[in-house]
């Protein structure tokens, strides 16, 4: 037993392979590890982001009536004189089936198309206004994805 090999424990030449094992394994483990802090940083800058941009008791952001594409501006103006309006589902209900904004009575919404230059159809761009007076809304929305997402539109 004094042949050195149970001393040193390297048994057949593994020593070698058993650390460069150990070493990537322990490479990979802080990898990982930085990887789960920078995203557990990323969420935690993200909740604390400021939250004056959001219509309170929802999480709709906001964007400014002067930040609309300059068509989204127009239809605004339209909205206010109560048309006329290019599209005939403008002016419609708009059902919220999303639940993206806040929760209302049906009749409640109304939707208007944001038109979108070069497009033959009515897109994607989209203003929806809740209140009940179509003219004079309480707030207005806007959605350039179809009702994925929502900003209130503020003055």
């Amino acid at each position: 037993m004094g042949d050195g090999i149970r001393e040193t424990g390297n048994v057949m030449g593994l020593q070698p392979i058993l650390a460069k094992k150990w070493r990537a394994s322990l490479v990979g483990g802080r990898v990982l590890t930085v990887a789960l802090l920078i995203t557990l940083g990323t969420v935690l800058v993200q909740a604390r982001a400021p939250s004056s941009s959001l219509l309170p008791g929802s999480s709709v952001a906001s964007v400014a009536l002067s930040g609309l594409p300059l068509q989204g501006q127009e239809v605004m103006e339209q909205i206010r004189q109560g048309g006329p309006f290019r599209y005939e589902k403008d002016g419609t209900v708009f059902g919220n089936r999303e639940r993206l904004l806040p929760s209302q009575k049906r009749g409640y919404y109304r939707e208007y198309t944001v038109p979108s230059p070069g497009l033959s159809h009515r897109g994607a761009r989209r203003i929806v206004c809740g209140g009940q007076k179509p003219r004079a809304p309480d707030a207005c929305f806007y959605t350039e994805d179809h009702y994925s997402s929502f900003r209130l539109i503020v003055q």
